[in-house]
């Protein structure tokens, strides 16, 4: 296994290396409060960037932008990677988790405080949509169509069109919190951290189609090569299931606490935040084995869409 650390690189800003050999991850440092901004095809960090207010969720927009959100600011930054400048839209509250709508741009921060998602458009804000009780994870739909939030202390997902209006409830397992969707927009999957395991529902009907059993405390979920990826931040592990018979293929032992989780666009490899270790580890996806350990800032959330396209 490759390990890279961060070391020296820690609280620069530096600019973009050129001929970077990857996309790149971004992923949010609550404790220290900064954004790590990883070469992923090198393990290298290439900028680290301030943003005050514990930074957890993260969603990169079509523009290239990454949005973070801060709780303890109640704000939404957003980063601009060419320029890199960072501006920030007062939203109250205590915004958690994120999404940007791919076809709209349109941002949508969860709200944990004020049982709501705030909705920002050009960089102020234009909405705000009533959900269930401590919303903490947001996902949208490919074709831009609906928004989803895992509504935690309410045992629920809230489903609501583009323009606001809600569509339906649906009740999963116990305390919800990261909500994601396949890439046909058709299938939902959360993260249940109060009854350790999956539900899968139908985003279209509501109707719940399984519920997985995983490891202790499970945050969120990434989608890739046929299998769910779980982050169990009790079990200090990454439970994998096969997507089409919902059965379990084993266990996979990462850092302490992991929580944000995503792969990468050709379904090789998943990344994972792991908040107590201050490391991202990556998996390859076939082998189910890490492949290599990247140091990164001082506690990652990364809870959101992290990786570019």
């Amino acid at each position: 296994m490759i390990t890279v650390l961060a070391g020296g690189l820690m609280g620069l800003v530096l600019p973009a290396a050129a001929g970077m050999a990857g996309p790149l991850a971004y992923v949010t440092n609550q404790s220290d409060e900064t954004l790590t901004v990883v070469d992923i095809g090198s393990g290298a960090v290439v900028r680290t960037v301030s943003i005050p207010g514990a930074p957890a969720g993260v969603a990169l927009a079509p523009d290239g932008r990454v949005w973070v959100t801060s709780p303890e600011a109640g704000a939404v930054s957003v980063f601009d990677p060419v320029s890199g400048d960072v501006k920030a839209v007062d939203l109250g509250g205590g915004p958690l988790g994120l999404a940007v709508n791919p076809v709209s741009g349109a941002v949508y921060a969860a709200d944990w405080y004020g049982d709501r998602i705030v909705v920002v458009e050009g960089g102020v804000v234009t909405g705000e949509w009533a959900t269930g009780h401590s919303p903490s994870g947001v996902s949208v739909t490919p074709d831009g169509q609906t928004v989803l939030t895992a509504d935690r202390d309410s045992h629920q997902v809230s489903v609501f069109a583009g323009d606001g209006a809600l569509l339906r409830v649906v009740k999963v397992g116990e305390r919800p919190f990261g909500v994601t969707v396949d890439d046909a927009g058709r299938l939902a999957y959360t993260a249940n951290v109060g009854s350790n395991d999956v539900t899968v529902f139908d985003i279209a009907s509501g109707e719940v189609l399984a519920t997985i059993p995983v490891g202790m405390r499970p945050y969120e979920v990434a989608l890739a090569a046929g299998k769910g990826f779980v982050t169990n931040s009790y079990g200090d592990s990454v439970s994998v299931f096969d997507i089409a018979t919902r059965q379990s293929l084993g266990v996979i032992d990462v850092g302490e606490y992991p929580e944000g989780i995503d792969a990468s666009r050709d379904g090789t490899r998943v990344y994972v935040a792991n908040w107590m270790t201050d490391t991202l580890s990556v998996i390859d996806t076939e082998t189910l084995g890490v492949v290599a350990d990247i140091g990164v800032g001082s506690g990652p959330r990364a809870f959101g869409t992290f990786l570019e396209e």
